[in-house]
């Protein structure tokens, strides 16, 4: 498995608890543990038309666990060019048991790889977070 660590200043968030790590032209892109608050497990994630290109806010997976289900959303317009063969064989659990960014779900071409229009930086989502249980 890929350990997307490294560079800070090229790791942001989604308001919808998404995260991208851009490595000059692609990006690795996941879910955040935040978004997983009340799963025990992953019992199944299901990639909707996994290849190919995506607008920003598209689905890209839905995660199940009983009657729990999210959707992760694509961060930024791009083409997916492979997703995480660990969650298609059933190793799901990856997602929970993984810090944030090194259980991703998609390996992605950024249509415009500079833009980060409706991204936020770590302390721009923490703060983000810690407003929203004030």
């Amino acid at each position: 498995m890929n350990n997307i660590q490294g560079n800070k200043k090229d790791h942001f968030y989604t308001k919808d608890h998404e995260w991208i790590k851009f490595e000059g032209s692609v990006a690795y892109t996941g879910i955040c543990k935040f978004k997983l608050t009340g799963f025990r497990q992953i019992q199944e994630v299901h990639f909707e038309q996994p290849l190919g290109f995506k607008k920003q806010g598209e689905i890209i997976a839905t995660v199940k666990f009983d009657d729990y289900i999210i959707e992760a959303h694509m961060p930024v317009d791009g083409k997916i060019l492979k997703v995480n063969e660990q969650l298609i064989s059933g190793d799901c659990n990856i997602l929970m048991d993984c810090e944030d960014n090194s259980a991703w779900l998609a390996l992605i071409v950024p249509l415009l790889p500079q833009e980060r229009q409706g991204l936020l930086l770590p302390k721009q989502y923490q703060m983000n977070n810690q407003n929203k249980h004030a």
